[in-house]
């Protein structure tokens, strides 16, 4: 078993899990969000990739963590 996270990585796995969470609301409302304001599609399309970057900014956030994680 590996020893406790120290408080800064600790933060940032609560601010990725944050993140991801977000992403994952943000994909799946996005046409609700669209169709409700009236937007074109192509609005659409610009919410799921704002997502898209949020799940690979959280997925390298989450790999830093792991990697800070097996060097101590």
């Amino acid at each position: 078993m590996s020893a406790p996270l120290d408080p800064k990585q600790a933060r940032q796995g609560r601010i990725a899990a944050l993140v991801i969470a977000g992403a994952a609301l943000l994909s799946i409302f996005a046409p609700v969000i669209v169709g409700v304001l009236g937007l074109p599609p192509r609005f659409e399309i610009l919410l799921l990739l704002f997502a898209l970057a949020a799940f690979i900014w959280a997925l390298v956030v989450a790999l830093r963590i792991w990697q800070n994680s097996r060097d101590t």
